[in-house]
This record gives structure tokens, C-alpha cells and sequence, in this order.
């Protein structure tokens, strides 16, 4: 056995390269199952990170149905979400020939392609202007003739909106009036589900200024050939967030609600109250997204659902006895589940296992590996296995995080290590514990990471949400600095050597951060730093967001100056690395190049890169290697290492109070570099 070298903290000798994280991963996603069909959306990082769609047949082989350039994403609400449903083969009904329907990127049409065909066909009309028509949501009408979905419209002076629509699989590319509108009276919509019967349309509406999670409303109405009347609400309202409509037969449905404080599992019939099926303490979902799937009816009744905090299990619900017995299988993160009410598919991962989409026995608990995100995967003793931990916030409640500390069988280090803060996106989003290759690359060369769900974040209850309500800025801040100084105080973290990092609204969060003296640097990807730019524009389905998060504008301007990191930019204490996407609808590169000229005016040390091409997430293998590699090439230049393999970064600072453009101690660095050499 090798003995451990003793190496600087960040320069250990590491296998995980920065295209090993990158190139080897297919994010899955959105899976279908008919019968032994099952079907599913698969990223191509390698590609660009193109979007295909997969099946596999009852024989186990495995097939692509889109070749490049073809991309099924959609655009809708600029995150996308489900952009493809399955045509099942037809036992007589109106249906065409099987094949899939899918929205493409490029032009954001909606194509048909049937089973062994190779040209998809174009279902829905040539907009008037590049994408100005965008659809997801998809769902077949019962006897397979339409597609019924969500449908966003741009171009009009009074912005985007949005309708449920109907599309004949006939086609509709030369005849618009073919696409029937079936419902247009709210901002937004999600879930359009048909009954069972096909006579009633079940789905999920909400308006501005409310996000999905703040308040939506169920509601349903008779489907016919003109469209669908009748329509009321079933349950929700501006308190309540209601998601994931399914019929139950043809005159009832289950759904989520958060109603009781949570989202938990309920039943309602057209008439009548609801019921809550297993009131507890957990979350049945993860958050909202188009499409999104975290539970299943079978044939008998029961319910396979998802359940818990920031990482969901799997569990089984039983209507005859009201219990929620617990499925025991070693993947612990699971994030969508499909089921045709016999075959159950879903995805799932482990802190050990990448994420992989699997067949599901719900009785035994039994898991079969249809495919993995990926195939080569490092030693697993680089990998970190994770830490739950919750800590006192300032303000009081508890606060949650995940502990990742530095991990190699090679090296070790002496005293209290570096510690990154990973602040997640959303801000109403959730980091759970699932293998992630971008954390293994820090940590197996020495640098820990803790993840924060700071207050706001999904997994904790709908008060756990609220109490970023007109705090963004100050809270989700607080619980950062709370987390890690807990780190700290246990000498676990070093309190020189802590940087904070996060992406989209964690990037916000880590430039309002830096305005303290906690931090030595931090890396901003595609951050907001102006929150009055940002609302005027940003995209449409956060152009409100801000109300809750901060304050309804005119009346809270002054708060929105006063917490945008572009007018703190003279209180920053320390470097900044900003990396941006050049084609970014949801924070303009305005954003970040307008942060780094302020940088630059008050002499401060930051890198400023972008990505050309690149949108609100990189998904290009290459983007995603350049963007780690320039991350911890910063970490070095500040922590005073040096990290092989990688291009050094350089910093500017403008020539007035520049700080952190050299290591911190360059001795300890040329010892790092020597230590590596040899062993102990």
C-alpha cells in the first residue's frame, strides 16, 4: 500500500482531472414507461450538451432516436423542463404510428418522429419570430390523436403569455388554427393532465407576482371538442402551493399541497373536500419544475412516491392501511420516478453512486441499472462521503448544510483545512448528498466544501421557505457565515483559508458575502449583482420574483440599491472571480461585466471570463472543464498553493488597493510542489 505524502492543502496529488468531471457525465432526466418500453431525456456535454432522447426495448437494447443537431429542449419559462412525450403504439383510436414528439431548441417547434423514421416532421406552425412559440409540459390525449400542453408566446408588447393547448398529431405545421387553445386564463400554467375517461382536463395555473412555490391553484373543467368549460378550483390559492396533479380514476385526483406547512401527498374528488392521504413532516417533492413526476399510482392502489428533505427516498403508500412504509434500496437521492401503474423507472443516486436510472420493484425494494449517467468512475476512496450537519443561525432556527471534507488515500494535510461555502442556486432550491464529480475535484486535492440550505431553501417545509421572504441578501448570507463557523470553531475549517462559491442566486448571495471579512475570496457564476437591472430585465417567470424576496417595487427601491453587490462593490474585502455566459436570458453578461469595471475602479483583484454561447448553466463539456479548472487555478493564487495541471489565472486589480494577486505564502507553495514528488 502507498504511504501518504504530507502536501499543502490543495495541491494534493489528485486522478480526478477536470474533463474526467466534465465529458464522462449524460445528465438523465424526465423518464416514461409503457409496458417493457421505458423512455427518457440524456444530456451530451461532449456535444455541446445537446439533449437526445433514449429507449429502451423489452430485449434491453438501448436506442438514441435524435442525432445531432437535433436538441430536445425546451425554452418555456427560459429553465425548460419535460420536453418530449412517447407515442405508445395505438390499439386501434385515432392515433398516428408510434414514434415521440419533442420540442427542438433551435426554433422551439414542436416535431413528430415516428418509430424508425429519421426525419422528424414539424407538428406545430413557423412562428412569426425565432422561438416565439415554445412548448413543454406534454401529455397524449386518451386516444392518442393530441398533444396537450403548455404553450409560451413571445413577441407581443405585453410580453410573453402563456395558454394549455392542443396539438393534433395530424400535424398542425400549415395550419395554425389546427392548435386549439384549450385554457388562457391565468400567467402561468403546469400539469395539464386529461381524466382517464378523457372528458375532464385537470391542471395547475398561478399569476404574478406568486412563484409555484408561494401559491398555485388546481383546477379542472370538462374537455371537449371546442374546448374545456366548466372550469373551477379544486384547491389552492395565494398561500398555498399546490403541484403534481394525477387522476386516481375518473372522477378523482391526487396531488401535493402544502397547505399543513409541507407538501404532502392528498385526494379530492370533483366534488367535495380534500383529504390528506400521510400528513407528515417531509416534503413529497423537491421543488417545482415543468413536468416534474415525484410520485406514482399502480394498478392496486397503491402509491410509490418520493418523500423527505433536501434528499428524497423512496416510499410506498397504501390506501387500505393509510401507512407510508419506506422502499430500502442503496441509492438515497431520488429525483423523478415513471410508471405506466405496473413497471416503476425512476432516477436516482448515492453519495458513492453517480446518478442512473433504474426499474424498481416496490415490494422488494429490488433496483435494476437500465443506465448510468456514467461509466468510468474514479477510485472511490477520492470520493467524500457526506456529512449532514444543521447549526444555530444567527436569527435562531436551524440551519442545514452537507460537510464534504478533504479526501485522498495519497496525501494528507496538517491543521485545519481550506472549506469552500457552496451556495446553491434558486434561491429556492436544495443540495442534496448525491455523487458530484465537480465536489470529488476540490476535495480530493485537499480543499473541503461545505453545501449550504441556507433559509429559503426546498426540503424543509414551507416556513423554512418564507424566511427568506424579504431577506434575500442578509439571511442566506447570515446562515453561510453561521455553517462555516461552526466549521471553524470545532477546527475542522481554517479561518484564514475560507472562500465562498455559488451560481445564478448563489452567486448573488457570495458577492453580498464578500462585503464581510469572513471570506478570503469568492467565485460568482453568472451572478446577480444588479437587483434593479435584474428586474427590468429578467425573464418572465421571475420578472416578479423579487416582490417576495426583496420588496415590491417603486416602494422598495432603496433596498434594491442597497443590497445589489454593484453598489457594495467598495466594501468587498476580497478577490472576485466572475464567470459569465455570453448568451444568458436570465442574468444578462451585463451583470457580471458591469461588477468587474466597478472591481476594476475600486483596484480590487478579480478575473472576469466568459463563455461564448453559453446560457444560464454551462453545458458544454468544454465550458464546464475551463470553468473548474479557472476555479481552482483562483483557489490556488489566493490559498497559496500550486495546483498542477491547470492554466494559471491572472488578476487584475486595476493598480489602486489590490489584494490576494500573489499566494498567500509562496514558501509553503514551493514545499507543496516538492512534497508531491516524494513520499513521507
Amino acid at each position: 500500500m502507498t504511504d501518504r505524502v504530507t502536501a499543502s492543502y490543495g495541491a494534493w496529488p489528485s486522478p480526478i482531472a477536470a474533463n474526467d468531471v466534465t465529458r464522462g457525465e449524460r445528465r438523465l432526466g424526465f423518464p416514461s414507461v409503457v409496458g417493457e418500453r421505458i423512455w427518457w431525456e440524456e444530456s451530451r456535454p461532449e456535444e455541446d450538451g445537446r439533449n437526445t432522447i433514449m429507449r429502451r426495448d423489452s430485449d434491453g437494447s438501448v436506442t438514441e432516436l435524435l442525432a445531432a443537431p437535433w436538441n430536445a429542449r425546451t425554452r418555456v419559462h427560459e429553465y425548460g423542463g419535460r420536453s418530449y412525450v412517447p407515442v405508445p403504439r395505438q390499439e386501434g383510436g385515432e392515433g398516428s404510428r408510434p414514434g415521440i414528439v419533442f420540442a427542438n431548441l433551435d426554433d422551439q417547434r414542436l416535431y413528430f418522429l415516428a418509430e424508425g423514421g429519421d426525419t422528424p416532421k414539424p407538428l406545430t406552425p413557423e412562428p412569426s419570430a425565432d422561438a416565439a412559440l415554445r412548448y413543454a409540459d406534454m401529455t397524449l390525449t386518451n386516444d392518442g390523436g393530441h398533444v396537450i400542453c403548455v404553450r409560451e408566446q413571445h413577441g407581443s408588447e405585453d410580453g410573453p403569455s402563456r395558454a394549455i393547448v392542443s396539438v393534433p398529431l395530424s400535424g398542425a405545421a400549415d395550419t395554425p388554427e389546427a392548435v386549439r387553445e384549450l385554457v388562457t386564463d391565468a400567467d402561468f400554467f403546469a400539469s395539464p393532465t386529461p381524466s382517464p375517461d378523457g372528458q375532464h382536463l385537470a391542471w395547475i395555473s398561478w399569476n404574478h407576482p406568486r412563484m409555484p412555490w408561494d401559491g398555485t391553484e388546481l383546477r379542472a373543467g370538462t374537455l371537449s371538442e371546442s374546448g374545456v368549460t366548466g372550469v373551477y378550483t379544486l384547491k389552492g390559492g395565494v398561500g398555498e402551493s399546490v403541484l403534481a396533479p394525477m387522476w386516481q380514476d375518473e372522477s378523482s385526483l391526487l396531488f401535493l399541497s402544502d397547505w399543513p406547512g409541507w407538501w404532502n401527498l392528498y385526494q379530492i374528488g370533483l366534488t367535495g373536500p380534500a383529504f390528506a392521504l400521510y400528513p407528515a413532516e417531509k416534503e413529497f417533492c423537491g421543488g417545482f419544475t415543468l413536468g416534474m413526476q415525484p410520485y406514482q399510482l399502480l394498478d392496486d392502489g397503491r402509491v410509490v412516491t418520493l418523500y423527505g428533505h433536501a434528499d428524497l427516498s423512496v416510499g410506498v403508500y397504501d390506501p387500505k392501511s393509510a401507512e407510508l412504509e419506506a422502499v430500502s434500496t442503496p441509492l438515497t437521492s431520488w429525483q423523478a420516478l415513471a410508471s405506466d401503474r405496473n413497471t416503476v423507472v425512476g432516477v436516482a443516486a448515492a453519495a458513492d453512486t453517480p446518478q442512473r436510472l433504474v426499474q424498481l420493484d416496490p415490494d422488494t425494494g429490488h433496483t435494476q441499472t437500465l443506465r448510468r449517467s456514467q461509466d468510468d468512475l474514479p477510485d472511490s476512496n477520492y470520493v467524500p462521503e457526506p456529512r449532514t450537519v444543521s447549526v444555530n443561525g444567527r436569527y435562531g432556527g436551524a440551519v442545514h448544510a452537507n460537510v464534504y471534507p478533504p479526501t485522498n488515500p495519497a496525501a494528507t494535510g496538517t491543521g485545519p483545512a481550506p472549506y469552500i461555502v457552496w451556495v446553491h442556486g434558486g434561491p429556492v432550491g436544495c443540495s442534496g448528498t448525491e455523487l458530484d464529480l465537480a465536489k470529488a475535484y476540490f476535495t480530493s486535492r485537499g480543499l473541503g466544501i461545505v453545501d449550504v440550505n441556507y433559509s429559503g431553501s426546498t426540503g424543509y417545509g414551507r416556513t423554512y421557505r418564507e424566511r427568506l421572504q424579504r431577506q434575500w441578501g442578509v439571511i442566506d448570507v447570515e446562515d453561510a457565515v453561521s455553517v462555516v463557523q461552526s466549521l471553524v470553531d470545532d477546527g475542522t475549517a481554517d479561518p484564514q483559508r475560507l472562500a465562498i462559491r455559488g451560481a445564478s442566486a448563489g452567486g448573488f448571495t457570495t458577492l453580498s458575502a464578500l462585503t464581510r471579512d469572513t471570506f478570503a475570496c469568492g467565485v460568482s457564476v453568472f451572478g446577480v449583482t444588479d437587483l434593479v437591472r435584474l428586474s427590468e430585465e429578467t425573464h418572465d417567470f421571475e420578472s416578479r420574483f423579487l416582490d417576495s424576496l426583496i420588496g415590491p417595487l417603486p416602494g422598495y427601491e432603496a433596498t434594491y440599491r442597497e443590497r445589489s453587490p454593484i453598489n457594495q462593490a467598495d466594501n468587498i474585502q476580497a478577490p472576485v472571480l466572475l464567470l459569465q455566459g455570453t448568451q444568458d436570458p436570465v442574468v444578462p453578461p451585463p451583470q457580471a461585466a458591469e461588477f468587474a469595471a466597478a472591481l476594476t475602479e475600486q483596484g480590487l483583484s478579480h478575473a472576469h471570463l466568459e463563455f461564448e454561447g453559453e446560457g444560464h448553466g454551462f453545458r458544454a463539456a468544454e465550458s464546464q472543464q475551463r470553468a473548474l479548472e479557472a476555479e481552482l487555478a483562483f483557489y490556488g493564487r489566493i490559498f497559496g498553493f500550486a495546483p498542477a495541471g491547470v492554466p494559471e489565472i491572472e488578476l487584475v486589480s486595476g493598480g489602486g488597493r489590490g489584494t490576494g494577486s500573489e499566494p498567500q505564502d509562496t514558501e509553503e507553495t514551493e514545499e507543496a510542489e516538492e512534497a508531491t514528488e516524494e513520499k513521507e
